[in-house]
């Protein structure tokens, strides 16, 4: 969902750093249009290294003719890839948005998507599980939008899921971070296959002239933090010869599978 910084502002120099709380940042005031401008204008090649593993992994884990019966992308944003990485395997797919603006937003996409995706659904339709199925048919009919807030996720409620950008972009502070990725896992059911996705090291971001938090976080971070809650996870750093922004070192995707016993 979140990570994007101000076009040509070093966003370690203006983040805040008074270390506040989700709860200060006025996610109703987040602009979904700039924030897609200056992310998914154009396939970047890390969203297309991201697209690949995550393809390969549901594709491999999942049958599409035995599709799940839901799947979530939790704080789905300005963002429809996560979504489309699931659209073959899910009877239905829960968009969970918190932000107001990105909540109208996501309603309207989802009607009539814009083309722009259509570059992302290139790279997943390389499988035989995407080209089977079409997304102009199946966006009005699998896929709803839920207003609702990350930490009052209920337990065990999803059998597939997404989570981009979103825990360590909603805060600053890192046990709220935890909390986040805590209620992503467990709001999955017991071997339910999840992708979640980090900026590494983010020291927070712009979105138009408003500033938004961050939690810096390592590799070592997201291990440490998923592997008792899931099996077998797998975390991958992912890089681009051309940075998204400044005030970041990377991304992050960690694969897995919701833990039967944990979280």
């Amino acid at each position: 969902m979140t990570r994007q910084g101000r076009a040509g502002v070093a966003v370690d120099a203006l983040a805040p750093t008074s270390g506040k709380e989700n709860a200060a940042y006025p996610w109703d005031s987040f602009d979904p249009e700039v924030y897609v401008k200056n992310n998914y204008t154009e396939l970047r090649d890390d969203d297309r290294r991201i697209l690949q593993i995550v393809r390969d992994y549901f594709a491999g884990a999942l049958d599409p003719a035995r599709p799940v019966e839901t799947g979530v992308d939790v704080g789905a944003g300005a963002n429809l890839y996560p979504m489309l990485t699931m659209l073959p395997f899910c009877r239905k797919v829960v968009l969970w948005e918190y932000g107001r603006s990105n909540v109208a937003w996501l309603q309207r996409e989802i009607k009539s998507w814009s083309r722009r995706w259509e570059a992302f659904w290139a790279v997943l339709r390389t499988r035989r599980a995407y080209r089977e199925v079409d997304p102009d048919q199946l966006l009005p009919e699998r896929v709803v939008v839920r207003w609702g807030n990350i930490f009052h996720l209920r337990p065990r409620q999803f059998d597939l899921g997404t989570m981009f950008f979103v825990a360590e972009s909603i805060s600053e502070q890192r046990r709220e971070f935890q909390t986040a990725v805590r209620r992503f896992i467990g709001a999955l059911r017991p071997g339910a296959p999840f992708a979640a996705a980090f900026m590494q090291d983010s020291s927070g971001y712009y979105v138009g002239p408003i500033p938004f938090p961050a939690v810096a976080v390592s590799k070592r971070d997201v291990k440490e933090l998923l592997e008792p809650l899931a099996d077998d996870v797998s975390i991958f750093p992912v890089r681009s010869e051309k940075p998204l922004r400044d005030g970041y070192h990377g991304m992050i995707l960690a694969l897995g599978k919701a833990g039967r016993a944990k979280s």
